[in-house]
């Protein structure tokens, strides 16, 4: 990629991490004020939040934590932050801020995906057409419904600097999860590329992957995803369902081809998926699962050691 100018970083941290982990986004406020922290990673990789945070602060002291949305990966850090930083509040998108508050499982998709998240303090509500001021910056809160109902972005317009979450990566986006459960979501997600485009954008800093300044590149690869998925929706669900195998064997890092069997069948977002588009391939989700998981091995995703399986 082209390196984006100096400027465009100055006073930001960006920690790209992986996929299991979300990107982590330190916005360096002026002295005295304190930092802001974008987006935590995954709580399989807390320890190391921790010490990431830790040594790009330098001594700077933390002021809070902002999620752009609360799936696992974007969020799972932040107990762990804040029993390293105690009393750092957490912001949260103001759609799941009673949600989080309550930390009910159902509706934050942990109890539907089977994923690990580790119960968080939530302060306050992060609310889209807002702004918040780190520093020399001035961030708009921008809406991203469409991956998650409640995502939301940061925009720097002063710098051209978009901290875009799962809303738009350098080649293409997150899984449309509404589209999951029968709701319309691609059309939010239309409109979200929409809205990027017409921002005044220089560098992306996305949820996962490094920095990119091609945004013209990238919204136009993620509108030709975004088409092949309107065109064909089981396609979509069959890319989601592996997504979820895939992303449970990062958390796991390996595991029994069995104990993999149960968990899928125990998914209720995979048995949903089954029942759509799986029912002609397996018998049961579980079973489904395991076909699932051989796709991915011989994608070179996983890799199958015997009677277990690995992430690769």
């Amino acid at each position: 990629m082209t390196s984006p100018p100096a400027s465009s970083l100055d006073g930001l941290t960006v920690l790209e991490r992986g996929w299991l982990s979300s990107n982590n986004v330190l916005l360096h406020g002026a002295p005295g004020q304190g930092a802001t922290l974008v987006d935590s990673g995954h709580c399989t990789h807390a320890a190391q939040t921790v010490a990431l945070v830790q040594r790009s602060l330098a001594g700077e002291p933390l002021e809070r934590i902002v999620n752009t949305h609360l799936h696992s990966d974007h969020c799972g850090g932040n107990a762990a932050l804040q029993a390293a930083f105690p009393g750092l509040p957490a912001d949260v998108p103001a759609g799941e801020f009673d949600a989080a508050r309550r930390w009910d499982e159902d509706a934050l998709s942990y109890r539907a995906t089977r994923q690990r998240c580790e119960r968080f303090a939530v302060r306050g509500r992060i609310e889209a057409g807002t702004s918040l001021r780190v520093g020399a910056r001035r961030w708009e809160v921008v809406a991203a419904p469409g991956h998650d109902p409640q995502a939301l972005m940061l925009f720097d317009a002063a710098h051209g600097v978009l901290i875009s979450a799962d809303a738009l990566w350098e080649n293409g986006f997150g899984v449309v999860f509404p589209e999951l459960d029968g709701e319309s979501a691609f059309d939010d997600v239309a409109a979200v590329l929409d809205a990027i485009a017409r921002l005044p954008v220089a560098l992306v800093i996305p949820g996962h992957g490094a920095p990119f300044t091609d945004v013209s590149g990238a919204l136009a690869r993620a509108r030709s995803r975004l088409a092949s998925w309107r065109a064909a929706p089981d396609k979509h669900a069959r890319h989601a369902a592996r997504v979820l195998l895939k992303y449970h064997l990062m958390e796991e890092r390996e595991q029994s081809l069995a104990d993999l069997q149960a968990w899928a069948a125990a998914a209720p977002l995979l048995q949903r998926l089954h029942e759509r588009i799986g029912r002609a391939e397996a018998a049961g989700p579980g079973a489904w699962g395991l076909r699932l998981a051989g796709e991915l091995v011989a994608a070179g995703a996983l890799r199958a050691d015997g009677e277990r399986i690995h992430d690769a």
